[in-house]
């Protein structure tokens, strides 16, 4: 095969016109900038919103193909908005501080906490997400995940004083709903039963009420479970089924170990 039967056959096999890989990397440029924004003391908020309009104005032009969809008063609406995902934002970093024994300050939460880097870019993009703007929140939740291993999706719905330890394997389904003062440890997941095209619109994954504790890689699966206020989920525990309020639920492992004497 000759070189230009080559590039012809790739050229006939390309076929989705609208995938450009520069708006992944735009999409993490935007992000970066929109953290700096929030956090660093040494960067101006006014001169960087021009800037975030201007990155975001080049998004839509990437991505938003629906030529009848008002896509251009998006960013009207959204910087509207930063001023309370900024507010819920602190109220997550002063839940991590005042939970975790090894944080030893709240700058410490913001510089050094994948948890809450996680957490962060997630509460940035779920708005976006709610605009019916789906693919930039997707891209930047995923950069997020790239970076520190946590796995939210954009449409799930978290409430208030949200608190991620260690982080890494943590996965968190589209339909999740956890509501205020939730604290989940590394491994665990909120995932669904099972998986099928059809149940695109349908609730998929669990409900954690207030105040409730999840340990490590524990995994907990289906739309209709509803974890009861006040439980605790123990490491490793695999839960399919609603749980009351005030419960305890832990997995026991048996443990066979073996020794030989020194002859």
């Amino acid at each position: 095969m000759d070189h230009q039967s080559i590039i012809e056959k790739i050229n006939l096999h390309k076929k989705q016109p609208n995938l450009r890989f520069v708006l992944k990397e735009k999409v993490e440029g935007f992000t970066n900038r929109l953290f700096y924004t929030l956090f660093d003391s040494d960067t101006p908020v006014a001169e960087n919103l021009e800037y975030l309009e201007k990155e975001f104005d080049a998004l839509v032009n990437l991505a938003c193909w629906e030529v009848d969809e008002p896509c251009k008063m998006l960013w009207d609406n959204y910087v509207v908005q930063l001023p309370e995902i900024l507010e819920s934002l602190n109220l997550d970093a002063e839940a991590i501080v005042n939970c975790d024994p090894a944080s030893l300050s709240i700058e410490e939460v913001y510089m050094a906490y994948p948890g809450f880097y996680a957490i962060a870019i997630y509460r940035l993009a779920h708005e976006l997400y709610k605009a019916g703007f789906p693919l930039v929140p997707r891209l930047m939740t995923e950069y997020a995940h790239r970076q520190t291993g946590v796995d939210i999706n954009p449409g799930a719905q978290i409430g208030k004083s949200f608190f991620i330890d260690h982080a890494t394997g943590v996965v968190i389904g589209e339909t999740a709903l956890i509501k205020d003062n939730v604290k989940i440890y590394q491994g665990v997941t909120l995932g669904a039963l099972y998986v099928a095209k059809d149940l695109q619109k349908t609730k998929r994954h669990p409900t954690i009420e207030n105040n409730v504790t999840i340990y490590a890689n524990a995994t907990i699966l289906g739309g209709e479970t509803v974890i009861g206020a006040h439980s605790v989920i123990g490491g490793n525990a695999w839960l399919t089924d609603s749980i009351p309020p005030h419960s305890t639920v832990f997995h026991t492992p048996e443990i066979k170990i073996k020794t030989s004497s020194n002859v």
